[in-house]
């Protein structure tokens, strides 16, 4: 039987014991949760295998044995022909083992002149960069269907409410549109991040640099950095803090899915009856033959609710003095179960909108007349009459309104962005602006 690698840490000397409680306490989760970072740790550690070698310290022939292991060993895991497992402290241990169990002591050679610090940060930055790049895919598909939609459903009317109670007249065109714009910038916070965090850590080490000349701009270059982070100190004490800023990405899109589901939820009910879910969206009851929930709409609500508690978790583990400490490994947790299931989210978003149906008589029977007061006054005052006297005027007489069409106010209404000037056009100029963003 093979004997246990965490069994023998890479840090154990001769004359350390070691308690097999106290170590699975210190790895914790790491192993499992390095599954979705260790493509990137390989990454990183390629770069830097090409960043030892342009200073000297490998190679070319190790280099290219060290190069060509590790792009073996990140093929098989992704295959699943290597397994990750609790056997392991944590990838970069994994990554360490691989190698050398294949081409011998010249694998102990990867580790020099990094350490364990700089190697999550940077496997971790890699994956920030990718989850933002996902966000803003997503995004940009959200903002797409919801244009989509609103040129369908401009001219269709649909109760605009504030307080929860009916108060003008609006289309469903409009409500769509709203998501569109609220998803371009989603998706335009997701870039500004990506630039934000594209800053290159490796080379950094424990927090204070190493005696080589590391060819740090070599492996900025490799990741596809924007920039190197250049203090060794500000590295270390970054982490949790970038970490916070791509959850915030994620918490700003969950907002507008909150909304987007709270929506939703109201007008399925049989009070409202606006819209039919897709009944790939919803299910059963367990007891009530009769119901169909929109179960999956609720938990798209909830879905804030876990990039906040991440956060929340994050920002109470960063209550620390600069350098690296070992609360530092808490942050990896919050950060990848929050990621992912934001994402999972958001991913059905552009499906949900696409079949969304709206019953246009259950709408028009949603209006009354005192849903046209507004334009009322505002047509008395654009006759001059100062718009508070032309306000008391319809409101004394709110009794006496008579039938108003739904279609001419939204006709009337002029001002840019409002019913009948959406402004799409405007909105897709600066969605396909973000789009050609990298």
């Amino acid at each position: 039987m093979k004997e246990s690698v965490l069994a023998k840490p890479l840090w154990q000397s001769s004359d350390t014991s070691l308690d097999e409680r106290i170590m699975q306490f210190l790895a914790g989760a790491d192993a499992t949760l390095d599954q979705q970072l260790f493509v990137f740790d390989v990454q990183a550690t390629i770069a830097h295998v090409k960043g030892l070698g342009s200073i000297g310290v490998l190679n070319a022939d190790e280099c290219d044995t060290l190069c060509a292991t590790l792009t073996a060993v990140g093929e098989e895991f992704v295959r699943g022909e290597l397994d990750l497992s609790n056997e392991f402290e944590d990838g970069h241990s994994a990554i360490e083992y691989w190698v050398t169990e294949r081409v011998g002591e010249l694998g102990g050679k990867v580790h020099t002149g990094r350490s364990r610090n700089d190697q999550v940060l940077v496997a971790t930055r890699l994956y920030m960069l990718d989850r933002m790049a996902t966000l803003k895919s997503v995004c940009i598909s959200i903002a797409n269907a919801c244009l989509t939609r609103a040129e369908e459903t401009k001219s269709q009317p649909m109760p605009g409410y504030t307080h929860m109670q009916r108060a003008v007249v609006s289309s469903v065109g409009m409500w769509f549109a709203g998501f569109a714009e609220a998803f371009v910038d989603n998706a335009w916070l997701a870039q500004q991040t990506s630039e934000w965090v594209g800053s290159n850590p490796l080379g950094t080490a424990a927090g204070y640099g190493v005696n080589l000349p590391l060819d740090r701009e070599l492996t900025t270059k490799e990741l596809g950095f924007n920039r190197m982070q250049v203090n060794p100190i500000y590295a270390q004490n970054s982490r949790g803090k970038f970490e916070l800023q791509v959850l915030g990405a994620m918490s700003q899109a969950l907002l507008d899915v909150r909304r987007l589901a709270w929506d939703l939820s109201l007008f399925t009910t049989a009070e409202f009856n606006f819209v039919s879910l897709p009944g790939t969206y919803t299910t059963g009851s367990s007891i009530m033959p009769n119901k169909r929930n929109p179960d999956v709409v609720e938990l798209l609500r909830a879905a804030y609710a876990v990039v906040q508690g991440a956060m929340t978790e994050l920002t109470a583990s960063l209550s620390l003095p600069s350098g690296y400490h070992r609360d530092l490994q808490n942050t990896k947790g919050p950060l990848l179960r929050a990621t992912e299931h934001a994402l999972e989210a958001l991913r059905l978003i552009p499906a949900l909108l696409e079949e969304l149906v709206f019953d246009e008589q259950k709408l028009s029977r949603a209006f009354d007349p005192g849903m046209f007061a507004t334009d009322m006054a505002v047509e008395l005052a654009a006759k001059s009459i100062p718009f508070r006297q032309a306000y008391r005027l319809v409101k004394e007489g709110l009794d006496e309104i008579g039938e108003f069409s739904p279609k001419d106010s939204l006709d009337k209404r002029t001002s840019p962005g409002a019913t009948a000037d959406l402004r799409l056009d405007l909105i897709q100029a600066r969605l396909t602006d973000i789009s050609k963003y990298p």
